[in-house]
């Protein structure tokens, strides 16, 4: 559906200017039943403030308003460009109001005590007029014409007089007496009207009748060449009917008045004609600057487009940054599956390994016992030579069983690397686990190294004993050999949404940043040759992993490493 069926089907905007509460109530209630979207302001400044936003399609007006009166209002609307043209019904109940209103330059007045069906229609009227002058062009030749008035009445003296009245306003006028001489004037090419008088009681025609005739040539002269449509005055006897006026409305009829007071008609074809003017005015002015307005058109088009070309290129360049983050991303993924992978196969490897170490160590374990027994029992020889060499041969024998513990350590660690997921997970109390750890590893932390703990998370966790056991130890083991003299160890538990954290650090040297992608490589060691394995951290690595957590390094704030292990409880409650 197009704008302009979309604009012509929406409700007609009228602007009330009504001080009184209770008769503003009574007319907006009126009005919106009957189909207008009806806005309210409770004086004249208020509505000039209001017409600075925006203009409505009419404005119902009370002469009487605090402040700025009524015809004051008006006159500001017709002082400027935007406003001299937009219809105002002015009401009134003073019994010269009509007169001051239209002097003003109102289109129309209505008393507050006429009947509302007549207060509707000669809205509806107002609003008839009015659409049908906004979608015309503006009339060709001079800036300043005389208004074109045809006066329809079947007295000569009236025809005689009301043409005269309108004369001395400058307007050009035109008489007819009969039905067909005011049809052969309006069908004569280039007879532009700007008013019509009818008399509805006119002796030699059917005024209704040629009312409706005239409007429907009004309709199709707009319709076929889109001039302005002229406005159309019926004239009635003094006090008519209400019958008399809503069938005079119905047929076509723009505004209805009384025949006694000249004076007032011609008041009425004065506000018309003026109207119809100023609006041909605008239109002129709008002329003039159109090319003006289209050339700040394309200026403006420009602009936005090099705004739109320049929000472009930064969402580009952000879709740029987006694209690296989600590659770098990747990478770091595609590296731990790598790792992951890595670990799965050197995991099958080393439990390969110490099975086959395994067996022969335990027959050669039970095999040493016994020497060693046996070695025992061997009475003391009576020569010196003898002594020696069964106390040699003990030595020999004692340090076979240190070698072999050894070599049986290694092969428990290579099995617990190879085989972590073993045991089932209990409820561990955090705490109590990490002091146990820390008193299996007081030998090593002695009196130089100094430890802190503060417990903040959670007590318990649901895990598996070697998270805290072998992962804990290795980590606590590690940054104890890693500082030189003395120094801190610092343990504490954090307790987030989704996560349990355990962060270790110390104030060690740190591990350089080349080394930390190496760090959790299974026999990867920066110790000396014979201080380490490389299995301790590739150990804790695969428990947390088992654990579906995380076990990351940075740097602490002494300087030092600072590991912190992340267990998701999700993954507990599994």
């Amino acid at each position: 559906m197009s704008a302009a069926v979309t604009a012509a089907k929406a409700p007609a905007h009228l602007l009330l200017v009504e001080d009184s509460e209770t008769q503003a109530l009574e007319l907006r209630l009126l009005l919106e039943a009957n189909g207008f979207a009806v806005e309210r302001c409770a004086t004249a400044e208020a509505a000039l403030e209001r017409l600075n936003e925006g203009l409505p399609d009419l404005v119902v007006a009370d002469y009487h308003l605090p402040g700025m009166n009524g015809d004051e209002f008006t006159r500001q609307m017709r002082l400027s460009l935007r406003t001299r043209a937009l219809p105002v019904l002015m009401l009134t109940g003073a019994q010269d109001g009509e007169r001051q209103g239209l002097e003003s330059g109102a289109d129309a007045y209505i008393a507050k005590s006429t009947d509302r069906d007549l207060l509707v229609l000669r809205i509806r009227a107002l609003l008839r007029e009015r659409k049908a002058s906004v979608h015309s062009e503006a009339a060709g030749g001079s800036a300043f014409r005389r208004g074109r008035i045809l006066v329809i009445d079947g007295s000569a003296t009236y025809r005689t007089f009301f043409a005269g009245l309108l004369s001395q306003d400058g307007h050009a006028v035109e008489t007819a007496a009969s039905r067909e001489a005011a049809l052969i004037a309006l069908d004569t090419p280039g007879a532009a009207f700007d008013c019509v008088t009818v008399d509805l009681n006119g002796h030699t025609y059917d005024g209704r009748a040629l009312c409706r005739e005239i409007a429907e040539r009004r309709h199709a002269a707009s319709d076929a060449s889109g001039h302005q449509a002229f406005h159309l005055v019926c004239v009635a006897g003094n006090a008519p009917d209400k019958e008399l006026l809503v069938e005079a409305f119905s047929a076509g009829a723009d505004d209805i008045v009384v025949k006694t007071d000249g004076e007032l008609l011609a008041m009425r074809v004065r506000g018309l004609v003026r109207r119809r003017l100023l609006e041909e005015d605008n239109q002129r002015v709008s002329g003039a600057f159109g090319a003006r307005e289209r050339a700040l058109e394309r200026a403006r088009a420009e602009a936005e487009a090099a705004e739109a070309r320049a929000a472009l290129a930064d969402a580009l360049e952000q879709a740029n940054r987006d694209l690296a983050d989600a590659n770098r991303r990747l990478t770091d993924a595609q590296a731990k599956l790598v790792q992951a992978a890595k670990m799965a196969s050197l995991g099958e490897l080393v439990a390969g390994i110490a099975h086959e170490i395994n067996n022969p160590l335990a027959f050669i374990l039970a095999h040493q016992g016994t020497v060693e027994r046996v070695l025992g029992e061997v009475p003391e020889p009576s020569g010196d030579t003898g002594r020696r060499a069964l106390a040699k041969a003990r030595d020999r024998v004692g340090s076979m069983r240190i070698g072999l513990t050894r070599i049986q350590d290694l092969v428990l660690n290579l099995r617990k690397f190879s085989r972590l997921d073993e045991g089932e997970r209990a409820l561990v109390d955090v705490p109590e686990a990490i002091e146990t750890v820390l008193a299996l590893l007081q030998h090593k932390l002695g009196d130089r190294i100094t430890v802190t703990c503060d417990f903040s998370g959670r007590q318990q966790m649901h895990c598996t004993p070697a998270l805290l056991n072998q992962v804990v130890m290795n980590i606590l083991g590690n940054a104890a050999d890693a500082i030189p003299g003395e120094g801190t160890i610092s343990v504490s538990t954090v307790a987030e949404p989704d996560t349990d954290l355990i962060r270790i650090s110390d104030t060690g040297p740190g591990i350089p940043e080349e080394l930390r992608e190496r760090i959790f490589e299974p026999f990867f060691t920066t110790k000396p040759v014979g201080s380490g394995t490389g299995l301790g951290l590739a150990i804790a690595y695969s428990v947390v992993q088992a654990h579906s957590g995380t076990l990351s390094v940075e740097v602490a704030q002494g300087g030092g490493a600072c590991f912190v292990i992340g267990i998701p409880r999700q993954a507990e409650r599994a």
